[in-house]
């Protein structure tokens, strides 16, 4: 029988402390609210929603407008807030976090940033990112609410209907309007004048040619120009716009690996909305 006196216990405890968090050794502590893991810290909880997706990482805008780049990978547990997708036999995944999807990231600090440890949506708010995402007819019928989240807002993702959608198309680079769309952008102002309450929301687009950064800009200016259009030249009153949103090359209608895709990828969607407790009356 081996006998470890109190030196050698505390030679062992040294030993202990001073190996790296390294390989396949991880040393957790805990104190009050903070916790250590390896080289990460509990971080702060970011709640807003998802205003970029780039390969890894997420962009949250908070309701303040505070951006924060966070960091998801396979070990990021990602969760609806009334179950997993409300008892569907589908989980949700990383291809679940949408641009437009209001979230609540619980994060770790590590050496390069924040990581998410766990990222909390609720069902119909996912719905809506995903419908507003697609923009197609038959999403729009299904009535599902359009979330005010799109416009750095965290109101209630319930308070809207969506009654249709007109997506406008642009040339690489460019941000101006052709005559086919400007065409079109006056039917749909004409179509959703002849609805009571009606609002417009609009949300621009690019393709994957270019820089994230760039495409952010470009995808805003094309905003700001159906926007301008619709309330110059179509008659649009300014206070039935929702603020206007760029999503750059995120959420693509088609494949970018295709030049046929690419186009229908340059885009801008103008979404008609009625306030649910208008709806009707």
């Amino acid at each position: 029988m081996r006998v470890m006196t109190r030196n050698s216990r505390s030679l062992l405890l040294f030993a202990m402390l001073t190996l790296p968090a390294s390989g396949t050794l991880m040393a957790q502590a805990q104190n009050n609210d903070i916790t250590v893991t390896g080289t990460s810290v509990q971080g702060p909880e970011v709640k807003g929603f998802i205003s970029a997706r780039k390969a890894d990482k997420i962009q949250v805008t908070a309701p303040d407008g505070t951006r924060t780049v966070i960091a998801v990978d396979e070990g990021t547990k990602i969760k609806s807030s009334s179950g997993l997708f409300g008892g569907s036999r589908n989980k949700p995944t990383l291809a679940s976090l949408l641009n437009g999807l209001p979230v609540t990231v619980k994060t770790l600090q590590s050496e390069n940033g924040l990581v998410a440890s766990q990222i909390v949506f609720k069902n119909n708010d996912l719905k809506t990112a995903t419908m507003i995402r697609s923009g197609t007819e038959q999403g729009f019928e299904e009535q599902t609410a359009a979330t005010e989240a799109l416009r750095g807002r965290m109101a209630d993702i319930d308070k809207y209907n969506v009654k249709g959608t007109t997506n406008v198309n642009f040339d690489t680079g460019k941000w101006v309007l052709s005559e086919r769309a400007k065409q079109d952008l006056c039917a749909a102002a004409s179509t959703a004048e002849n609805m009571d309450n009606a609002l417009l929301l609009v949300v621009g687009y690019t393709d994957s040619t270019g820089s994230e950064e760039f495409n952010q800009v470009l995808s805003e200016k094309r905003a700001s120009r159906v926007v301008n259009y619709l309330q110059q030249a179509c008659g649009w009153k300014p206070y039935r716009m929702l603020t206007p949103t760029g999503m750059a090359m995120a959420d693509p209608l088609a494949d970018n690996s295709t030049p046929e895709g690419k186009a229908q990828n340059r885009r801008v969607a103008v979404n008609v909305l009625v306030s649910k407790g208008l709806d009707g009356l």
